[in-house]
């Protein structure tokens, strides 16, 4: 029996790991998570997978060291996936995103060195080298080699950033130093159901479902590779069962679109056909995005399966049935008066 624990295991991408992990004889899953994302409930998903013989959720605040104390001491492997994610928290709030991933990290790793599990695996993101695509004209599509770069210390959006170049450094050196094996996946643009309400595609649903006109195409000529959540969480245990010690690999699609094909796909959903107007991106956005998943088609067998249409169609649905069904949502869907066709 393996036991894995997953560290913000009731997160976006963490409970699709777990599901995918609980469903297999031979892994033990242990979930732990502050419920942050569910406004400290448990939600029916989570619940659902709580009930199978084979998991388990400890609710705990990682922000403080006592919260280490309830984890599981006889661990193989761990995945490193909480942290606050998300544009609108790193323009809103950049220094709780600094004050809560940097604690998450610390104590983690220390927690690390005296768990001694056979690998961790940390989740790092593409905003990492935003700036050295940006300023230093980069390749595009961009290996995991690319040099790490942000390009303003004070832009309150790179917080984030900041915060996973501090993690794929801590654990790649406790890794060196001989505690446990390592391996650090970055996402880029990971998207599906649940994914919460701070992110691109639900703001478009929502500006949709507004009636907004003439519909303002921020960036639009901005590109982004998106990657669809079933094919981010084969890449992610992939990268834990086969991924090289010390090894970073970009888990993403390879199929670079603008901003405006992803807001018109959306826009084919609804009832409302708006007038479309071309606006500058917001600061600090970078230009152009799309990963070189290559090493991790070589070495992982990861080979995205869903398209991005496919996948955002799917997407759009989930939300609008969720909130058809009056399941909780975000402050702002209240009110909504469009319509699906």
């Amino acid at each position: 029996m393996k036991n894995v624990l997953l560290l913000g295991g009731a997160g976006f991408i963490g409970l699709q790991i777990a599901k995918r992990l609980a469903n297999r004889d031979d892994h033990k899953v242990v979930i732990c998570d502050n419920l942050f994302r569910t406004t400290g409930e448990k939600d029916e998903e989570l619940m659902a997978l709580e009930a199978l013989p084979n998991v388990s959720v400890i609710e705990a605040d990682l922000t403080s060291a006592s919260a280490y104390e309830s984890l599981p001491k006889d661990v193989d492997e761990v995945y490193m996936l909480a942290s606050i994610v998300g544009v609108d928290y790193a323009n809103t709030v950049p220094h709780e995103i600094v004050r809560i991933n940097t604690a998450i990290i610390f104590y983690t790793l220390e927690w690390l060195k005296e768990a001694k599990p056979r690998k961790v695996l940390f989740t790092s993101t593409s905003e990492c080298y935003a700036g050295t695509v940006e300023n230093f004209g980069y390749s595009i599509p961009t290996p995991e080699s690319v040099p790490l770069c942000i390009s303003d210390i004070k832009h309150p959006r790179f917080s984030y950033a900041v915060t996973k170049m501090l993690g794929e450094c801590g654990v790649m050196n406790y890794s060196q130093s001989g505690y446990f094996e390592s391996v650090v996946v970055r996402y880029h643009n990971v998207y599906g159901p649940r994914m919460g309400f701070k992110h691109v595609i639900p703001h478009v649903v929502q500006r949709f479902l507004d009636l907004e006109s003439p519909f303002k195409l921020y960036g639009h000529d901005q590109t982004r590779s998106f990657n669809y959540i079933d094919d981010a969480v084969s890449g992610t245990i992939a990268a834990m069962e086969k991924g090289g010690d010390r090894e970073i690999y970009h888990i993403g699609a390879g199929e670079e679109i603008t901003i405006e094909e992803l807001v018109r796909h959306i826009g084919e959903s609804f009832d409302h056909t708006p007038e479309y107007e071309t606006c500058e991106p917001f600061p600090g956005s970078v230009s152009r995005r799309c990963p070189d998943i290559s090493k991790a088609t070589r070495e992982l067998g990861y080979k995205p399966e869903v398209s991005w249409k496919d996948g955002v169609t799917r997407t759009v649905q989930w939300y609008l049935d969720y909130i058809s069904e009056g399941g909780k949502q975000h402050e702002s869907y209240k009110n909504a008066k469009g319509s699906l066709k």
